[in-house]
């Protein structure tokens, strides 16, 4: 009796691109991606229904619980949000009450947070379901395994630039216009 593929995989070799394609199997960025998309998706809608507060605010409480105040360009560097979503996001904790905003008195034009007390009550609320989901996250593995984790995770975010680095290198090779259309900050270095 001839063999014969299955329906779906039938179905999938007659989409198949011509030429190489990327495993998905097997391609890091595509499994951080995913992780990393449905757990802010699951921990915003958890977030937004209890306490109406997003994962973009939640991410600014946490680092101002841990920092007390901070900048506006600080936050954007640590969290990789851009400068109009952590102006949006700072103004409307502003406008709940979660914090207060000054001028850097060293840079007039810099906007400083501080966490308030209702912020920080808020941060605290949250936290605790934040940590019941990373403990439901990390269960499958051992606590070494976590250990590990948690190490080789911290390796491939400060390794990140070197990412950009290589990124930058390959469109002065092979796509140099790409460069000019990144815009100065990120043909730089």
């Amino acid at each position: 009796m001839p063999r014969t593929k299955t329906p779906s995989a039938r179905k999938t070799a007659s989409k198949a691109p011509a030429g190489d394609v990327i495993n998905l199997d097997n391609y890091a960025p595509a499994y951080l991606t995913w992780i990393a998309n449905k757990l802010s998706s699951g921990a915003s809608q958890a977030y937004l229904a209890a306490f109406d507060v997003g994962i973009e605010s939640w991410r600014v409480l946490v680092l101002l619980a841990i920092e007390g105040s901070i900048s506006a360009q600080k936050a954007c560097g640590i969290i990789g949000m851009d400068k109009a979503s952590m102006s949006r996001c700072f103004k409307s904790m502003q406008a709940r009450g979660f914090i207060e905003l000054s001028l850097d008195p060293q840079d007039g034009r810099a906007r400083i947070a501080t966490l308030t007390p209702a912020g920080r009550a808020v941060h605290d609320q949250i936290r605790d379901i934040a940590m019941e989901r990373e403990r439901a996250f990390l269960s499958v593995l051992s606590a070494a395994e976590r250990k590990v984790l948690l190490d080789l995770l911290r390796r491939l975010h400060e390794n990140l630039p070197a990412v950009e680095a290589a990124t930058r290198d390959h469109f002065s090779r092979h796509h140099p216009h790409a460069l000019q259309r990144r815009g100065p900050k990120d043909s730089e270095s």
